[in-house]
């Protein structure tokens, strides 16, 4: 199966290990990895901030980039999301309106596409702590994946799962939300903190990048001993 990596620009300039994880489990369960070099943002910073037709420029050079695809698989649900508006934003054009609509069909987020795609749930990773799930707001509340993670998390030998109290609230990072609102981010970010310090784990595990970001910066900052790990680094563990 050839699978097309859309990498995101917060994996691709600041966690370059998350990327690298990607595509070594995906080539252990059987997959063929592309990945273009021409791709670039997908537009959802300028698009989230009402600039719709300044970032259709954008999207069209990422539909163009992606349009040679079997399957594209993003490790954050946040950016897959994205693709899925492309859609709604080229609704009416004759031309762009198919193209996004064939992108966006074919665009999986890393957990749903190795549970619902590959049929996979246990990918023989090992870790060994107490760990514990953050739930991002674009991958469950949009995207709708909800169970693929916990399903593959679930069989991770040595690894302990613990619920997340208050798991349905936003960690405050919400893209330029955070930098627009910097005071009631970082309200919203230290309740998730103290929700993560409530599980007693170790770890914490999340499945977008910008949310990674955000929690584990504030976790440093706290002087926190708990390691922040995107899942696909989980489920490359050995």
């Amino acid at each position: 199966m050839k699978v097309t990596l859309f990498a995101t620009c917060l994996v691709d300039m600041f966690q370059a290990d998350v990327g690298k994880a990607v595509v070594e489990v995906l080539e252990r369960l059987g997959c063929e990895i592309d990945f273009p070099d021409s791709q670039i943002c997908c537009g959802q910073p300028s698009y989230n901030s009402g600039y719709v037709e300044e970032t259709k420029n954008a999207m069209k050079k990422m539909i163009t980039t992606f349009e040679h695809a079997e399957y594209v698989v993003s490790p954050s649900g946040s950016c897959a999301y994205m693709f899925k508006e492309y859609p709604h934003v080229f609704k009416g054009d004759p031309v762009w309106e198919p193209k996004a609509k064939a992108l966006a069909d074919r665009t999986y987020e890393f957990t749903e596409f190795i549970v619902d795609v590959l049929g996979v749930e246990d990918v023989g990773a090992k870790l060994e702590g107490k760990a514990t799930f953050h739930t991002s707001c674009h991958m469950t509340r949009l995207l709708g994946v909800k169970q693929a993670p916990m399903k593959l998390l679930s069989h991770v030998n040595g690894l302990e799962f613990t619920e997340l109290p208050g798991k349905e609230r936003c960690c405050g990072f919400g893209g330029t939300f955070s930098v627009k609102m910097g005071d009631i981010s970082e309200q919203m970010v230290d309740e998730k903190v103290c929700n993560v310090e409530e599980t007693d784990a170790n770890i914490l595990v999340g499945a977008d990048a910008g949310c990674l970001m955000n929690i584990g910066g504030r976790i440093d900052r706290k002087g926190k001993s708990i390691k922040v790990m995107h899942i696909a680094e989980v489920l490359n563990s050995k």
